[in-house]
């Protein structure tokens, strides 16, 4: 129902000609409200409402702000795509895979994504893209901390110190490990869904056709590349048998 509905919102937002540029709020219950515009309160979120006038809700109920709902042409290749077999990923935890930039958090970040059992190279990619490694950063649509959580989404994970960097990166190392196992290790889901959420992947089948969404999967995989999947024992020697 919540994928339906989500669906169809986008889609009819998709059909109005003007403007070029708006945002879309997603509730945690589902609902979706297209905003002329929006700001952070303290603790709640003032949603500009198409015509004029404004009202407030507590910024814990939205899931996801989504600027520039904008389709777009463009597509998001994976590395190795086009030659042969399509590769598989993994992204779980491997201890060659460290943290890409040389900072301060490294330590940090590989401890946790052993916990989580997810690609440390992946949680620093995504720390760079959210914050710049900056832990007490705060987004105009009120996301906080090195992993830049939205409160509803550090709520869920029992994230109460989103500005600490041990309890931030936790709580996101936690999320991209949920979300792995959702879309099954298809890196470009994973990112995408950190953006733009869940629902709107599965909605659209495949990557969001968002402006942001697609920039941001793009640009994290200019710097990333995922690893690929170990044949099994079994796959490796019939692929090397004699025919």
């Amino acid at each position: 129902m919540r994928r339906a509905f989500l669906a169809a919102a986008c889609a009819a937002a998709f059909g109005l000609a003007a403007p070029a540029r708006a945002e879309l709020v997603l509730f945690r219950e589902g609902r979706v409200v297209k905003a002329a515009g929006y700001r952070v309160v303290g603790d709640e979120l003032e949603i500009d409402v198409p015509g004029g006038g404004s009202y407030r809700v507590d910024l814990e109920r939205v899931d996801r702000i989504l600027d520039d709902e904008v389709e777009v042409d463009e597509t998001v290749a994976l590395p190795h795509e086009g030659a042969g077999e399509p590769a598989a990923y993994d992204l779980s935890y491997r201890a060659l895979r460290r943290p890409l930039s040389g900072t301060a958090y490294d330590a940090l970040i590989d401890a946790e994504a052993r916990r989580a059992n997810v690609d440390a190279a992946l949680v620093s990619a995504v720390i760079r893209a959210e914050s710049n490694y900056e832990p007490r950063s705060v987004s105009r649509k009120g996301a906080r901390g090195l992993m830049q959580l939205m409160p509803a989404t550090a709520k869920r994970l029992g994230v109460a110190r989103p500005f600490d960097p041990r309890a931030n990166i936790r709580g996101g190392a936690q999320y991209l490990r949920e979300l792995a196992d959702r879309f099954g290790d298809r890196p470009d889901l994973v990112l995408a869904a950190y953006n733009a959420g869940e629902s709107a992947v599965e909605a659209h089948g495949g990557v969001p056709p968002y402006r942001e969404t697609v920039g941001y999967v793009k640009r994290i995989l200019s710097w990333w590349t995922p690893a690929e999947r170990e044949p099994s024992p079994a796959a490796a020697a019939a692929s090397s048998a004699p025919r």
